[in-house]
């Protein structure tokens, strides 16, 4: 199973994108993040949601600006971005996660996939 990331562009400052993360074949109750890789850089963590859908969790550089959320009916991911910046251009992806203690310590599970490119221009 593959989880499939899309939505991802050019963006400028200030601006909004909203990413999606698909996941066909696949259970609906795990518990999904996103990490985000900016060039040059390590993998980061920066939001999960609890396969219910209630629960979540963010990295302290998004929180208040992106919204993670789980439709268990279509088995989708969401991950709503506002108010860019160009420190979060970066590749990013999706993957099934057990439940982190904090944010830091969140790890890919079983599942993952390729991510989608987010741009953001100054």
């Amino acid at each position: 199973v593959q989880l499939q990331a899309s939505g991802g562009g050019l963006v400028q400052t200030g601006g909004s994108l909203n990413l999606s993360c698909a996941a066909p074949g696949l259970a609906a109750y795990y518990a999904r993040g996103w990490f985000r890789q900016a060039p040059g850089k390590e993998r980061e963590p920066i939001a999960c949601v609890s396969g219910s859908g209630v629960n979540t969790m963010y990295a302290d550089s998004v929180k208040g600006r992106f919204t993670i959320s789980k439709d268990n009916a279509k088995n989708t991911v969401y991950l709503q971005l506002t108010n860019l910046k160009p420190e979060d251009t970066g590749v990013y992806s999706c993957a099934t996660v057990r439940w982190p203690s904090s944010i830091a310590h969140m790890i890919r599970d079983q599942y993952w996939g390729q991510g989608t490119l987010v741009t953001v221009s100054s």
